[in-house]
């Protein structure tokens, strides 16, 4: 059975910075591409970064500079390092092997003075 739990989110001012955990158990995410998502209220989920087998990362515009997504295939974990964050970061953040079905449950993310 895959799953995938994400951790790290929370209540942060603006220009803090958070590192989101997701660790997965069933799968190996370093033979898979694994994205981060997130989901403002009322809005849709997107993509904002994500992390291929080669180690190669890609990055939504908005967040390219102040995220960086990083893999640990020891501790079977993905990273997302954000720093300088705004309020417009706040959302839930989702992570997702792609190709697959399989998405963890989200973790929150407040940006607020």
């Amino acid at each position: 059975q895959v799953q995938l739990v994400e951790s790290g989110g929370g209540l942060v001012q603006p220009g803090g910075s958070l590192t989101l955990s997701c660790t997965a158990s069933g799968i190996n995410v370093s033979t898979r591409t694994v994205a981060w998502f997130r989901q403002a209220a009322g809005k849709t989920r997107d993509l904002v970064a994500s992390i291929t087998t080669f180690g190669d990362s890609n990055y939504v515009d908005s967040v390219k500079g102040r995220f960086t997504i990083s893999r640990d295939g020891d501790k079977n974990t993905v990273y997302l390092q954000m720093n300088s964050l705004k309020f417009e970061d706040t959302a839930v953040y989702y992570c997702r092997v792609l190709l697959t079905p399989y998405w963890g449950q989200g973790t929150q993310v407040t940006v607020s003075s």
